[in-house]
């Protein structure tokens, strides 16, 4: 296990478990986030049942991703670490997922409809509709299942009556997709009390997350 590297990741994963908190997508203890150290099969995971506003780097679990065992930490895991693991197996592109349960994205949840790509940047992160996984209870392998079905090659889902997964190839890019993903899901209640929206088409859609994935942001120069 590479010390350094698993510090760094553990920086990112309180970075990103802190601003889960404060940016709303989350309430109190739930919600959880998780970030795969480079070039090793360590995965960083957040506590179950602490308060984000007094988390630590030391209070934060590390787990083998090919056992599920915890390698390292005080305090017990996520209930949700099966799934963090379930996505990580499952997509090697991915190095951070996050879950949460923003109100508009669960409300979407709930009534089992996914959220189509009415704006831009929800194209782009996603790459299409967020899709609604089966219901399955929390914490069980049936929940890694259902989510990894649904989600695909994409940037997020819903989980049925309980919140959004979001992945990306680093956490802060997984908590960038369900901060839009709460917007996604804002704007599309919205514009359905205005009229009937009107979707991005199937090619424009795929022209955006492969420009996303590409080119998008900063390029390095010579």
């Amino acid at each position: 296990m590479n010390n350094i590297r698993v510090e760094q990741t553990k920086s990112e994963v309180l970075h990103a478990a802190k601003q889960m908190i404060r940016t709303g997508l989350v309430a109190a203890v739930w919600g959880n986030v998780s970030a795969r150290t480079p070039c090793t099969d360590v995965v960083v995971i957040t506590p179950s049942g602490v308060e984000y506003e007094t988390l630590t780097k030391e209070m934060l679990c590390i787990i083998d991703l090919n056992t599920g065992e915890m390698i390292d930490g005080t305090y017990k895991p996520s209930s949700e670490t099966p799934l963090h693991l379930a996505v990580y197996r499952a997509r090697d592109d991915v190095f951070g997922v996050m879950h949460t349960h923003s109100t508009y994205a669960s409300a979407f949840s709930c009534a089992r409809q996914e959220i189509p790509p009415l704006i831009e940047d929800l194209a782009q992160v996603c790459g299409g509709p967020v899709a609604v996984a089966d219901y399955a209870l929390p914490g069980t392998d049936e929940v890694g299942h259902n989510v990894v079905e649904a989600l695909g090659t994409k940037g997020a889902v819903l989980m049925a009556n309980h919140g959004v997964v979001g992945v990306g190839k680093t956490v802060s890019e997984a908590l960038r997709v369900c901060q839009i993903v709460e917007k996604g899901a804002q704007i599309c209640a919205i514009s359905k009390s205005i009229g009937e929206p009107v979707l991005l088409s199937d090619a424009d859609v795929t022209w955006l997350r492969e420009k996303y994935t590409t080119v998008y942001g900063q390029q390095k120069t010579k």
